[in-house]
């Protein structure tokens, strides 16, 4: 396989509309890396500029050692799988599979050997004969997937390959995926805006917003230590809460959170770092399951029920005070009723603070 490199890579648009800028990273040789972010935040662009279907106004990409920006898509040695599969409809799984062996012209042996290898690596071998229009969504998505393998490229593109499958089949399919990676040690760059599967799939996550690189990280260190309020926000399900805080002292000159007339204590590590910032404003983020229900803990927190949600094995309650609103993740059999008083406390030991304008991370507890 290979590895790529993007050094500084620019994408803009009728001369200024900005996509992607001075994206700079590395995707080591085998990895599963994975372009996460929301609608319009560029990973599409920085995939289809690997691939050579879109130009790159600056910097330059890299194909293990070699520059590949003037070097037209057919001779990249990548195979790209897209959201709606691009299958031929006039063509059985068969031919839609060796048709880019055929035209680089290879042997009836070597095509039908591939086609076959690769067909029983998928479990479609008895769906060849068929033509795409016999095919479920899921079943389609193979035969995608399928044409690329048989082509043994050095990097393997996936552009939102399961958005339009039903929940179930996108579980499955990842799995899939992810199966089909550790068995060919493979080169990947995959593209989703779903976070879950960025989490699930990824061992190198590059997570964008606004054509900008905002980390780039394992799933573990993306989910507890984000470099900032959006990359928090944006990964985990539910998202992390924020709540707008003031540092202050406290009777023995320790700083504290307030808001709202409640008062947070910090542990001896966040206060030695925040003892020069009283007060100064700050965004508290911390996630559903630090926020434990009952009056047990410290940094208790008087709020109102708005609504829960049972999943099972846990549940997630809505919670308001004021003039804030968050969630929590509670595993309590006896669930309190919709609009009650509940008394919450914060895990301030798993907590993170950010700037309020830049949202730059401060610390984590």
């Amino acid at each position: 396989m290979a590895h790529v490199t993007l050094k500084d890579v620019t994408k803009i648009y009728d001369g200024d509309v900005l996509a992607v800028e001075k994206a700079d990273f590395q995707i080591p040789d085998e990895s599963f890396t994975v372009l996460v972010g929301p609608s319009g935040c560029g990973k599409s662009t920085i995939l289809r500029m690997i691939a050579g279907l879109e130009e790159v106004t600056e910097g330059d990409i890299h194909i293990d050692d070699e520059r590949v920006n003037d070097i037209p898509p057919k001779d990249r040695d990548i195979a790209m799988v897209f959201q709606n599969y691009a299958l031929y409809p006039h063509m059985t799984v068969y031919k839609n599979m060796a048709f880019g062996l055929k035209l680089r012209r290879y042997s009836k042996g070597e095509i039908d050997q591939r086609v076959n290898e690769a067909a029983d690596i998928l479990s479609i071998s008895h769906l060849l004969n068929r033509k795409p229009k016999h095919l479920s969504g899921g079943e389609r998505q193979r035969v995608a997937v399928g044409r690329a393998i048989v082509r043994q490229p050095k990097v393997f593109l996936f552009d939102e390959p399961l958005s339009n499958l039903d929940a179930k089949l996108r579980v499955q399919m990842r799995m899939e995926i992810s199966r089909l990676h550790d068995r060919l040690n493979a080169t990947i760059v995959y593209v989703t805006h779903d976070q879950v599967e960025a989490m699930t799939m990824g061992d190198q996550i590059i997570v964008l917003n606004e054509g900008k690189i905002q980390q780039i990280a394992d799933p573990g260190t993306l989910y507890h230590e984000p470099a900032n309020q959006f990359v928090g926000g944006f990964i985990g399900t539910p998202p992390m809460n924020f709540i707008d805080t003031e540092i202050v002292n406290s009777d023995n000159n320790s700083p504290k959170l307030r808001f709202e007339g409640f008062e947070v204590e910090l542990n001896s590590h966040l206060q030695l770092i925040l003892s020069e910032f009283s007060g100064k404003s700050v965004t508290l983020g911390i996630r559903p399951e630090n926020i434990h229900i009952g009056e047990n803990g410290k940094n208790q927190v008087l709020t109102q029920m708005e609504l829960v949600e049972p999943l099972g094995n846990h549940a997630l309650l809505y919670l308001r005070t004021e003039k804030n609103s968050f969630v929590a993740q509670s595993n309590l059999v006896d669930l309190p009723q919709h609009n009650t008083p509940l008394t919450v406390s914060f895990d301030i030991d798993k907590a993170h603070l950010f700037h309020p304008e830049t949202g730059e991370l401060l610390m984590a507890g």
